[in-house]
């Protein structure tokens, strides 16, 4: 499977309702894979969780990556943090979060299938997390992991800038779970 060029991050603690509509919104906005990233729930809420993700994303062709090696097999796609082993045996698609030269190395290393590096500008999400690489620092870098989304901060104008700089895409996470629809801008910018 090709790699999107936007992934979009959940976060039901910023949604404007509940994350299976804000994701339905996002489909219909016409998003094509999304990270469940919600790692605090139960793992039986997280499972029906991910269960009416992939029923509205399967019927679009979409992708539904999952957080965590915590559902092995189960899952087809997932993505790890930055310190998180890699998952045996390993799913047709993984992801890692980076921050650093070291960890896109590692992710390269490992063979991971992409990586999210971040942050990239200062993030409403995440305050204080950082230091920001800016795109300087993200072109910088992206070159020494596999292919490479740019994570925090990011809105629709920074793309070009940041597809410039040898990003395969975008993750975002705040904007799409307040308003949806901006999955479109998004898109936009990446065409």
């Amino acid at each position: 499977m090709s790699l999107p060029r936007l992934l979009v991050v959940t976060d039901r603690t910023q949604a404007t309702g509940p994350l299976a509509d804000v994701v339905a919104a996002a489909v219909d906005a016409g998003a094509r894979a999304v990270l469940l990233r919600d790692r605090d729930l139960p793992d039986a809420e997280r499972a029906a969780l991910a269960a009416g993700l992939r029923a509205v994303l399967d019927p679009v062709g979409g992708l539904l990556v999952t957080a965590g090696a915590g559902g092995g097999p189960a899952y087809t796609a997932v993505h790890l943090a930055a310190a998180e082993p890699f998952p045996d045996p390993r799913p047709a698609l993984v992801g890692r979060s980076c921050h650093s030269a070291a960890e896109l190395v590692q992710a390269r290393a490992e063979g991971c299938d992409w990586a999210f590096l971040s942050p990239v500008f200062a993030t409403a999400s995440k305050p204080g997390y950082g230091p920001v690489l800016g795109v300087a620092g993200f072109a910088r870098l992206q070159p020494l992991g596999p292919p490479v989304y740019a994570l925090g901060g990011v809105g629709p104008g920074d793309v070009p800038a940041l597809l410039a700089a040898g990003a395969h895409g975008v993750a975002v996470m705040g904007p799409v779970m307040r308003d949806p629809a901006v999955v479109r801008d998004y898109l936009a910018a990446l065409a």
